[in-house]
């Protein structure tokens, strides 16, 4: 075999590899989310929001369910999560993303999450 007629197979493989493992990594990134949605230190969604399975949530905020319905488009939910001041300068929830209280990698796992709500 040639080293141009391995590279197909090689990419071909490579390919292969990385959709088999993208379940892993989805299942993982939504149980980051959660975890860092119900965190009381770093994500704290309870604090205002019900969310299906945490404890002792607050009601200041909406429940959070039927979220991928809400927002079919996960870059309108990363940027409420972002800073939704830009959307609703009256609102009460944190800047997360603009202050730096959680990483755009945080955020998208907690989008990952909320979107299995």
């Amino acid at each position: 075999m040639t080293a141009l007629s391995r590279k197909p197979l090689f990419l071909m493989l490579a390919i292969v590899a990385s959709l088999a493992a993208s379940p892993a990594r989805a299942q993982s990134a939504v149980a980051d989310g959660q975890k860092l949605a119900f965190d009381r230190g770093k994500g704290n969604c309870l604090t205002c929001h019900v969310i299906k399975g945490g404890d002792l949530p607050g009601t200041i905020g909406p429940e959070l369910k039927d979220l991928k319905a809400k927002y079919p488009d996960r870059n309108e939910l990363t940027a409420i999560i972002f800073d939704e001041t830009k959307r609703n300068p009256q609102t009460m929830m944190p800047p997360f993303g603009r202050n730096r209280i959680l990483t755009e990698q945080e955020i998208s796992a907690i989008v990952d999450f909320l979107q299995t709500l």
